[in-house]
Formats: C-alpha cells, sequence, structure tokens
C-alpha cells in the first residue's frame, strides 16, 4: 500500500457514528407508554417573538413513571407552552396547575404501539440511507484517489474498508431498530 495517497475512514467513521447517533436520540423521542423527559425535547413554544425549546422555558422533570412535569418560569408563558404541547402531535393532554404543566404518559393501545413501529423504522430508514451516503462519499474519494494514480490493490483495499464499516452500520442501526421495536411492543 502506498503512503502517498489515503483515504480518510476515521472521518467516514465518525459521519457514521453521527447518523447512528442521530438515530438514538429520534428513537428517545419515541413515547413507549413509560415518562421520559425526551419525549417533550422536539416541542418548540413561541416565547418572546421566536421558536424556542421547551427546555429553554421551563425545567422537565419526571416524578412519577408515568408522568412528565414542565415548570415553566416565566408565568406569562404557561398558556402557549401548553398549546405548544396540545399541537405537537404527542397524543398527551397536558394539565395546569399554576406554572407547573403535568402530562399524564396514557397506557399505549395496540394500535398506537403498532403506529409506533412503523415511525421507528422510518427513522432506521433514514438512518440507513445517511449511513449510504457516507460510504458513496468514500468511494467517491476512491475514484478521485484512482484518478491521482492509486494502485488497483490499493483501491480493493479501501473499498472493502469502507464497505466493511457501511456493513458494521448498518447491522448497528437493524439492531437499535430491533431493539426499539420490542420496547414499543412491551405491555
Amino acid at each position: 500500500m502506498s503512503d502517498d495517497i489515503e483515504i480518510d475512514i476515521d472521518a467516514l467513521s465518525r459521519r457514521m457514528d453521527g447518523a447512528m447517533n442521530a438515530l438514538r436520540h429520534e428513537f428517545a423521542s419515541l413515547r413507549t407508554g413509560r415518562a421520559s423527559a425526551s419525549i417533550v425535547e422536539p416541542v418548540m413554544v413561541d416565547a418572546y417573538g421566536s421558536m424556542t425549546p421547551i427546555n429553554q422555558v421551563g425545567t422537565i422533570n419526571v416524578p412519577e413513571p408515568r408522568m412528565v412535569t414542565v415548570n415553566v418560569w416565566d408565568k406569562g408563558l404557561v398558556s402557549k407552552v401548553e398549546k405548544a404541547i396540545r399541537e405537537s402531535g404527542l397524543g398527551i393532554n397536558p394539565q395546569t396547575n399554576g406554572t407547573i404543566i403535568m402530562l399524564p404518559i396514557p397506557e399505549l393501545n395496540e394500535e398506537r404501539r403498532r403506529e409506533l413501529t412503523k415511525v421507528a423504522a422510518q427513522y432506521a430508514e433514514h438512518a440507513r440511507v445517511a449511513v449510504r451516503n457516507v460510504r458513496r462519499d468514500g468511494m467517491d474519494q476512491i475514484k478521485k484517489a484512482k484518478g491521482d494514480g492509486m494502485s488497483e490493490d490499493d483501491q480493493k483495499f479501501w473499498h472493502d474498508e469502507v464497505q466493511s464499516l457501511t456493513d458494521k452500520a448498518i447491522v448497528g442501526v437493524d439492531k437499535a431498530l430491533e431493539d426499539k421495536q420490542a420496547e414499543i411492543m412491551q405491555v
């Protein structure tokens, strides 16, 4: 293998890991019947004239296994936070007590569990596409290096490295999806 032309496998690996981390973050926002502060993280509130993440207008707590609370810091924003939660599509009906908004997490029915497994599968497919895009970038680097004089043996070596990295990342995505779907279907 020549030392003058190399493919940055570490950068490709970091990008694939980034796709996996994004998938884990998306999976954390899927409700599984247990309360989690990450359920409300994607909710944006119209505060002070701009859309603000809910965790920047109040403290999110999980006092009970089936309850999430949002303690809103500014009393004037309570109704806006409540409205944002109602319109977020989480399927949770907020209850207000002063500046504290309580979000009781209802039991999931079978139909909703199946819907959530489909959403999880979509998230996993987006992660697979991201991994394949990183693979394509790696293969493009190899083609460019071929034009710069990379030997056929080196091309084969780097091709196998990139493919191995891709296969490992796809297996990780599939395993994460399988685990999440099992968690969602667990009653």
